[in-house]
């Protein structure tokens, strides 16, 4: 009976197991899901904002594969010196990596790594309960924050910043970020893109929920906007990019309202410098842009400070190497050909890649369906030559020689009454638990 294994409980680690499960060439494959965390779900439950409830919905879909009697989730079990590629290869006739693009994209300018300058990514794991993730007091002292880039992610992290305490507290958001947030004094928050809106990233769902902030006025320039040679008329834009421009074209007709908070649409700015004073942030110095007739922007020469004590990058994520596999470092992506990991141009028998380690940080969440199914098409071809190999014993016993002490599905539905038992204590509903051994230990209880 084949036995793979999926390295990752995201959205592509369980598309993967899904399609694995489901296929009817070679019968009676037995997936094991592996995962470096106790809890499964990847970035839909540490990445996705805590008050986006439909997406965040998804993981009802992923947890019904992950209750498939032909899966197991095993969490706890990080890929590493105790258990190398090489190593987890004996234990299972092929392993799929699904480690997704864990680092953030840096801006290359001074100043980048002063206090008070996070990646988006560290922010959002403060308020998703990360267990990684170190609470260094946020939005302490701040009273202006700037959002570089202007993506999903920047969408997300200016949305929380100008939330109020009472809607956070519908979210499983935890107990800390949450009192941390909502006692915050942030009043000016800076969305800040290079190049014009016509080209931002955002969705136009995730643009128009900044529309529903209480007590929050949006700032747009339209002379600004009018830098976007699209602008003016971007009937010939695809229809997202389009109504972006629309409902920004909108916002900048609004009446100015003195409101609690604002929010700072900023286009055709490029960061040249994260300015400090005092050790620490102070703000950020800008380039003016402007449209280069091909698609980009080059500097104007003309320079703008925004004044800030908070900086936020938002400029897209990057794959990390996993020692032992293959990696290339100018696409953050480990080699492959439709799946198949390469080393030095040749396949390696039994190892494969999905998600955005294989292509790189691109597509929504849905787009990882295709991406495992061509994959897992590879596998199956490959699974007569795969399956020639008796395994010694079950890879559980395997894991557990080495050392690691794998968290089961029975563990992490511990973690989920331990949540659900401390939101009730607080008067929410379900209420992350943020630290390792907090999860460790509900997942004891569980097991």
């Amino acid at each position: 009976m084949p036995h793979i294994a999926v390295v990752g409980s995201g959205p592509s680690g369980v598309y993967t197991a899904q399609c694995l499960v489901q296929q009817l060439r070679v019968p009676d494959v037995r997936v094991d899901v592996l995962d470096r965390l106790p809890c499964p779900f990847g970035l839909v439950r540490y990445g996705v904002a805590p008050d986006h409830e439909k997406i965040k919905s998804l993981q009802g879909n992923l947890r019904k594969v992950l209750e498939d009697g032909r899966v197991r989730f095993l969490g706890g079990v990080e890929i590493g010196p105790a258990l190398p590629p090489a190593k987890l290869l004996e234990l299972y006739h092929a392993v799929v990596y699904c480690v997704g693009a864990a680092a953030d994209r840096r801006l290359g300018v001074p100043g980048e790594d002063l206090p008070g300058s996070w990646s988006a990514t560290d922010f959002v794991a403060w308020y998703s309960a990360h267990p990684d993730a170190r609470d260094d007091g946020f939005v302490r002292d701040v009273r202006a924050a700037v959002a570089i880039g202007v993506g999903n992610v920047a969408v997300d992290v200016t949305r929380m910043l100008a939330r109020g305490a009472a809607e956070l507290a519908l979210t499983d958001m935890p107990q800390a970020a949450l009192s941390t947030l909502g006692a915050s004094e942030v009043r000016d928050v800076y969305m800040v893109g290079r190049r014009g809106p016509s080209q931002a990233r955002f969705t136009t769902k995730e643009l128009r929920e900044l529309a529903s902030l209480p007590d929050t006025e949006l700032v747009v320039d339209e002379g600004e906007l009018a830098l976007d040679p699209a602008y003016t008329d971007p009937s010939a834009l695809p229809a997202a990019n389009r109504r972006n421009v629309e409902v920004l074209r909108g916002w900048a007709a609004l009446p100015h309202e003195e409101r609690r908070r604002r929010i700072h649409l900023r286009f055709f700015l490029r960061p040249v410098e994260v300015v400090g004073r005092d050790g620490r942030v102070a703000g950020v110095r800008f380039e003016r842009t402007r449209p280069d007739g091909d698609g980009g922007v080059v500097g104007t020469g003309t320079y703008e400070e925004i004044g800030a004590q908070l900086v936020l990058r938002s400029v897209g994520y990057r794959g990390v190497p996993l020692e032992g596999l293959p990696f290339d470092a100018e696409r953050g992506t480990v080699p492959q050909l439709a799946g198949r990991v390469l080393r030095e141009g040749r396949v390696s028998p039994g190892e494969y890649v999905a998600g955005w380690i294989k292509r790189g940080p691109t597509g929504v969440i849905g787009t990882n369906r295709p991406c495992a199914k061509e994959t897992v098409a590879s596998l199956l071809d490959d699974a007569p030559a795969l399956t020639a190999r008796t395994l010694a014993r079950d890879p559980l016993a395997g894991l557990v020689g080495a050392g690691l002490r794998p968290v089961d599905w029975a563990g992490w539905l511990g973690i989920e009454r331990a949540e659900a038992e401390l939101g009730r204590a607080l008067g929410r509903g379900p209420v992350k638990i943020p630290d390792w051994e907090g999860l460790l230990g509900a997942a004891g209880a569980g097991s």
